[in-house]
Protein backbone atom coordinates (compact mmCIF):
# COMPACT_ATOMS: atom_id res chain seq x y z
CA UNK A 1 0.00 0.00 0.00
CA UNK A 2 3.12 2.06 -0.45
CA UNK A 3 3.26 4.99 -3.36
CA UNK A 4 1.22 7.55 -5.01
CA UNK A 5 -1.94 6.20 -6.75
CA UNK A 6 -1.74 7.16 -10.86
CA UNK A 7 -4.29 8.89 -12.37
CA UNK A 8 -7.17 7.21 -13.99
CA UNK A 9 -7.53 7.08 -18.01
CA UNK A 10 -9.68 9.86 -18.75
CA UNK A 11 -10.31 9.22 -22.69
CA UNK A 12 -12.92 6.99 -22.56
CA UNK A 13 -16.65 7.87 -23.35
CA UNK A 14 -19.08 5.15 -22.28
CA UNK A 15 -19.00 2.84 -19.34
CA UNK A 16 -20.41 0.43 -17.64
CA UNK A 17 -20.45 -0.96 -14.09
CA UNK A 18 -21.04 -4.64 -12.85
CA UNK A 19 -21.99 -5.35 -9.65
CA UNK A 20 -23.59 -8.01 -7.59
CA UNK A 21 -25.96 -6.82 -5.56
CA UNK A 22 -27.72 -3.07 -4.87
CA UNK A 23 -25.69 -1.00 -2.93
CA UNK A 24 -22.10 -2.16 -3.49
CA UNK A 25 -21.35 0.93 -6.18
CA UNK A 26 -22.30 3.15 -3.52
CA UNK A 27 -19.79 1.44 -1.32
CA UNK A 28 -16.95 2.25 -3.26
CA UNK A 29 -17.49 4.15 -6.74
CA UNK A 30 -20.43 6.54 -6.45
CA UNK A 31 -18.27 9.62 -5.83
CA UNK A 32 -16.24 9.12 -8.87
CA UNK A 33 -19.20 7.96 -11.03
CA UNK A 34 -20.64 11.19 -9.82
CA UNK A 35 -17.75 13.29 -11.12
CA UNK A 36 -17.68 11.62 -15.03
CA UNK A 37 -21.97 11.45 -15.52
CA UNK A 38 -20.93 15.59 -14.76
CA UNK A 39 -18.37 15.10 -17.42
CA UNK A 40 -20.97 14.15 -19.43
CA UNK A 41 -19.93 10.21 -19.36
CA UNK A 42 -22.37 7.67 -20.35
CA UNK A 43 -22.70 5.12 -17.73
CA UNK A 44 -25.04 2.12 -17.21
CA UNK A 45 -25.15 -0.53 -14.23
CA UNK A 46 -25.56 -3.98 -14.50
CA UNK A 47 -26.82 -5.77 -10.95
CA UNK A 48 -26.39 -9.46 -11.48
CA UNK A 49 -28.91 -9.88 -8.36
CA UNK A 50 -31.95 -7.83 -6.61
CA UNK A 51 -30.50 -8.00 -3.51
CA UNK A 52 -32.59 -10.71 -2.31
CA UNK A 53 -30.68 -11.95 0.38
CA UNK A 54 -29.80 -8.49 1.93
CA UNK A 55 -32.41 -8.05 4.52
CA UNK A 56 -32.84 -10.12 7.34
CA UNK A 57 -36.11 -9.15 8.43
CA UNK A 58 -38.30 -8.68 4.81
CA UNK A 59 -39.14 -11.77 2.77
CA UNK A 60 -36.49 -11.90 -0.05
CA UNK A 61 -39.52 -11.50 -3.02
CA UNK A 62 -40.23 -7.78 -0.98
CA UNK A 63 -36.36 -7.21 -0.54
CA UNK A 64 -36.12 -7.64 -4.32
CA UNK A 65 -38.54 -5.56 -5.31
CA UNK A 66 -37.81 -2.55 -2.46
CA UNK A 67 -34.16 -3.02 -3.05
CA UNK A 68 -34.38 -2.45 -7.16
CA UNK A 69 -36.54 0.25 -6.50
CA UNK A 70 -33.55 2.34 -3.92
CA UNK A 71 -30.83 1.05 -6.55
CA UNK A 72 -32.66 2.87 -9.57
CA UNK A 73 -33.33 5.68 -6.71
CA UNK A 74 -29.58 5.59 -5.85
CA UNK A 75 -28.33 5.53 -9.20
CA UNK A 76 -30.43 8.71 -10.67
CA UNK A 77 -28.78 10.53 -8.19
CA UNK A 78 -25.44 10.39 -9.41
CA UNK A 79 -26.81 10.88 -12.70
CA UNK A 80 -26.86 7.07 -14.07
CA UNK A 81 -30.03 6.27 -15.85
CA UNK A 82 -29.73 2.66 -17.50
CA UNK A 83 -30.01 0.27 -14.59
CA UNK A 84 -30.36 -3.42 -15.65
CA UNK A 85 -31.05 -6.41 -13.27
CA UNK A 86 -30.34 -10.16 -14.21
CA UNK A 87 -31.79 -13.48 -12.51
CA UNK A 88 -29.49 -14.50 -10.52
CA UNK A 89 -29.53 -15.96 -6.91
CA UNK A 90 -28.60 -13.49 -4.49
CA UNK A 91 -25.74 -15.18 -1.70
CA UNK A 92 -25.22 -18.08 -3.86
CA UNK A 93 -24.07 -16.53 -7.13
CA UNK A 94 -22.13 -19.45 -9.34
CA UNK A 95 -18.92 -18.63 -11.16
CA UNK A 96 -19.07 -20.26 -14.44
CA UNK A 97 -19.59 -19.82 -17.91
CA UNK A 98 -22.99 -19.02 -17.83
CA UNK A 99 -22.59 -16.00 -15.83
CA UNK A 100 -19.73 -15.40 -17.99
CA UNK A 101 -22.01 -15.38 -20.80
CA UNK A 102 -24.74 -13.31 -19.30
CA UNK A 103 -21.62 -10.34 -18.53
CA UNK A 104 -20.45 -10.82 -21.94
CA UNK A 105 -23.71 -10.28 -23.44
CA UNK A 106 -24.02 -7.05 -21.44
CA UNK A 107 -20.95 -6.27 -22.55
CA UNK A 108 -21.89 -6.48 -25.98
CA UNK A 109 -25.33 -4.75 -25.48
CA UNK A 110 -24.00 -1.86 -24.54
CA UNK A 111 -19.69 -1.59 -25.73
CA UNK A 112 -18.07 0.22 -22.91
CA UNK A 113 -14.28 1.19 -23.04
CA UNK A 114 -14.79 0.84 -19.41
CA UNK A 115 -15.57 -1.46 -17.13
CA UNK A 116 -16.08 -1.11 -13.34
CA UNK A 117 -16.68 -3.81 -10.86
CA UNK A 118 -16.05 -4.69 -7.75
CA UNK A 119 -12.98 -6.39 -5.35
CA UNK A 120 -12.45 -9.74 -6.71
CA UNK A 121 -10.30 -10.54 -4.31
CA UNK A 122 -10.48 -12.71 -1.04
CA UNK A 123 -10.20 -10.15 1.39
CA UNK A 124 -10.85 -6.49 1.26
CA UNK A 125 -7.73 -6.06 3.49
CA UNK A 126 -5.98 -8.16 6.48
CA UNK A 127 -8.38 -9.76 8.13
CA UNK A 128 -12.03 -8.92 6.30
CA UNK A 129 -12.97 -12.20 3.96
CA UNK A 130 -14.61 -10.87 1.20
CA UNK A 131 -18.19 -12.49 -0.03
CA UNK A 132 -18.63 -15.21 -2.24
CA UNK A 133 -20.90 -13.11 -4.96
CA UNK A 134 -18.25 -10.00 -4.92
CA UNK A 135 -15.39 -12.82 -5.25
CA UNK A 136 -17.59 -14.46 -8.26
CA UNK A 137 -19.30 -11.53 -10.29
CA UNK A 138 -15.76 -9.82 -9.99
CA UNK A 139 -13.78 -12.14 -11.80
CA UNK A 140 -16.52 -13.04 -14.01
CA UNK A 141 -15.85 -9.67 -15.36
CA UNK A 142 -12.76 -9.39 -16.11
CA UNK A 143 -12.87 -12.91 -17.86
CA UNK A 144 -15.99 -11.59 -19.88
CA UNK A 145 -14.21 -8.48 -20.82
CA UNK A 146 -12.48 -10.93 -23.29
CA UNK A 147 -14.67 -13.21 -23.71
CA UNK A 148 -16.93 -10.09 -25.38
CA UNK A 149 -14.56 -9.17 -28.04
CA UNK A 150 -13.91 -13.29 -28.77
CA UNK A 151 -16.49 -14.15 -31.66
CA UNK A 152 -15.87 -17.46 -31.29
CA UNK A 153 -17.18 -17.51 -27.30
CA UNK A 154 -20.56 -17.79 -27.25
CA UNK A 155 -21.48 -17.53 -30.76
CA UNK A 156 -25.24 -17.57 -30.08
CA UNK A 157 -24.97 -14.19 -29.12
CA UNK A 158 -24.31 -12.22 -32.36
CA UNK A 159 -27.55 -14.51 -34.10
CA UNK A 160 -29.83 -12.21 -31.17
CA UNK A 161 -27.90 -9.67 -33.00
CA UNK A 162 -25.07 -9.01 -30.21
CA UNK A 163 -21.66 -8.89 -32.31
CA UNK A 164 -18.39 -9.05 -30.50
CA UNK A 165 -17.25 -5.98 -28.87
CA UNK A 166 -12.90 -5.71 -28.58
CA UNK A 167 -13.35 -2.28 -26.98
CA UNK A 168 -12.96 -2.47 -23.35
CA UNK A 169 -9.70 -1.08 -22.73
CA UNK A 170 -9.47 -1.18 -18.83
CA UNK A 171 -11.28 -2.98 -16.31
CA UNK A 172 -11.27 -0.63 -13.10
CA UNK A 173 -12.05 -2.92 -9.79
CA UNK A 174 -13.58 -0.57 -7.18
CA UNK A 175 -12.99 -1.54 -3.12
CA UNK A 176 -9.39 -3.50 -4.30
CA UNK A 177 -6.82 -4.23 -1.34
CA UNK A 178 -4.53 -3.40 -4.27
CA UNK A 179 -5.16 -0.40 -5.76
CA UNK A 180 -3.38 1.27 -8.98
CA UNK A 181 -5.51 4.22 -9.64
CA UNK A 182 -7.15 7.02 -8.25
CA UNK A 183 -10.34 9.20 -9.20
CA UNK A 184 -9.87 13.07 -7.31
CA UNK A 185 -13.64 13.99 -6.62
CA UNK A 186 -15.18 17.02 -5.47
CA UNK A 187 -17.50 18.29 -2.67
CA UNK A 188 -20.43 17.87 -5.16
CA UNK A 189 -19.24 14.50 -6.29
CA UNK A 190 -18.96 13.45 -2.27
CA UNK A 191 -22.46 15.11 -1.65
CA UNK A 192 -24.14 13.15 -4.28
CA UNK A 193 -22.39 9.68 -3.41
CA UNK A 194 -23.26 10.12 0.31
CA UNK A 195 -27.23 10.95 -1.05
CA UNK A 196 -26.39 7.65 -3.53
CA UNK A 197 -25.65 5.52 -0.69
CA UNK A 198 -28.50 7.08 1.80
CA UNK A 199 -31.05 6.10 -1.10
CA UNK A 200 -30.90 2.27 0.48
CA UNK A 201 -32.63 2.95 3.24
CA UNK A 202 -34.58 -0.12 3.96
CA UNK A 203 -30.89 -2.45 3.33
CA UNK A 204 -29.32 0.32 5.83
CA UNK A 205 -32.07 0.55 8.63
CA UNK A 206 -31.48 -2.92 8.73
CA UNK A 207 -27.73 -2.58 8.76
CA UNK A 208 -27.27 0.06 11.75
CA UNK A 209 -29.13 2.00 14.25
CA UNK A 210 -28.01 5.26 12.51
CA UNK A 211 -30.12 7.24 10.50
CA UNK A 212 -29.04 6.46 7.20
CA UNK A 213 -27.93 9.69 5.85
CA UNK A 214 -25.87 9.79 8.82
CA UNK A 215 -24.10 6.15 8.30
CA UNK A 216 -23.68 7.15 4.47
CA UNK A 217 -21.93 10.30 5.31
CA UNK A 218 -19.56 8.44 8.06
CA UNK A 219 -18.64 5.37 5.56
CA UNK A 220 -17.99 7.81 2.35
CA UNK A 221 -15.84 10.23 4.17
CA UNK A 222 -13.81 7.53 6.10
CA UNK A 223 -12.70 5.99 2.56
CA UNK A 224 -11.92 8.94 1.06
CA UNK A 225 -9.62 10.02 3.73
CA UNK A 226 -8.73 6.03 3.76
CA UNK A 227 -7.13 6.98 0.50
CA UNK A 228 -5.94 10.20 1.17
CA UNK A 229 -2.44 9.28 2.26
CA UNK A 230 -1.75 7.94 -1.56
CA UNK A 231 -3.36 10.59 -3.65
CA UNK A 232 -1.55 13.74 -1.94
CA UNK A 233 -4.03 14.48 0.99
CA UNK A 234 -6.52 14.83 -2.03
CA UNK A 235 -10.13 12.75 -1.67
CA UNK A 236 -9.99 10.44 -4.25
CA UNK A 237 -11.86 6.82 -5.36
CA UNK A 238 -9.44 4.53 -5.73
CA UNK A 239 -9.44 1.30 -8.06
CA UNK A 240 -7.33 -1.42 -9.71
CA UNK A 241 -7.27 -1.22 -13.11
CA UNK A 242 -6.61 -4.10 -15.31
CA UNK A 243 -5.66 -2.41 -18.67
CA UNK A 244 -6.57 -4.29 -22.24
CA UNK A 245 -4.86 -4.32 -25.00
Amino acid sequence: MDGQLSPMPEDWQRALAIVAHPDDLEYGAAAAIARWTTAGREIAYLLVTRGEAGIDTMDPAEAARVREAEQRASAAVVGVEAVEFLDHRDGVIEEGVALRRDLAAAIRRHRPELVITLNQHETWGPGFWNTPDHRAVGRAVLDAAGDAGNRWIFTDLADEGLTPWDGVRWVAVAGSPEPTHAVEVGEEDVERAVASLAEHRAYLTALSDEEPAEYARGFITGMLETSAGRTGGRRAVTFQVYPRG
